[in-house]
């Protein structure tokens, strides 16, 4: 707190952390999780959960752990699922997860796809009007039938000043 003229002024600082941000010590994320912290040690070994590191060793849980705990509690508890079906089922949500990014990416490309083919779909309208049959061998392309032939009257003045055909 601050003092101004005999006043006190309140301050509040907040900081944003994002979820995977190690900030729990084990103590701290065993209680938030509602778990003994030998339980979360245990946890590590078998490879559910994987804290960050402090630079001196120590190990700090994120909110995303914490909530990893929760599912683990919840499963083993009121599921009733040993730790080798929580480890199956961790398994199967990064395949699926991994399989929906590939849907993803998949249905991205042929979005893709399917715009270059309308382009070059209107491309080809534009030019049908330009394109010219082609003959093999450079032989000339035949008329179906022949045209009819027809003549043209054409009016002449004589010499001798009369207007004669």
């Amino acid at each position: 707190m601050a003092s101004s003229g005999g006043r006190r002024i309140r301050t509040t600082t907040r900081i944003e952390v994002s979820d995977d941000r190690g900030v729990f010590m084990i103590s701290v994320a065993a209680e938030l999780a509602e778990m003994h912290p030998q339980t979360l040690r245990m946890y590590e070994q078998r490879g559910l959960i994987e804290p960050k590191r402090s630079p001196k060793g120590t190990r700090l849980y994120s909110h995303k752990d914490v909530e990893r705990l929760r599912r683990i509690q919840e499963m083993t508890a009121e599921l009733g699922m040993n730790l080798a079906g929580v480890e199956r089922v961790f398994e199967l949500e990064e395949q699926l997860e991994a399989a929906a990014a590939k849907v993803r990416r998949m249905e991205r490309r042929a979005r893709e796809l399917q715009e270059e083919v309308q382009r070059l779909e209107e491309l080809r309208r534009s030019l049908r009007a330009e394109i010219v049959p082609y003959v093999r061998g450079g032989a000339l392309v035949p008329v179906r039938r022949p045209l009819p032939r027809f003549r043209i009257p054409v009016e002449r003045p004589s010499e001798d000043g009369d207007d004669a055909v």
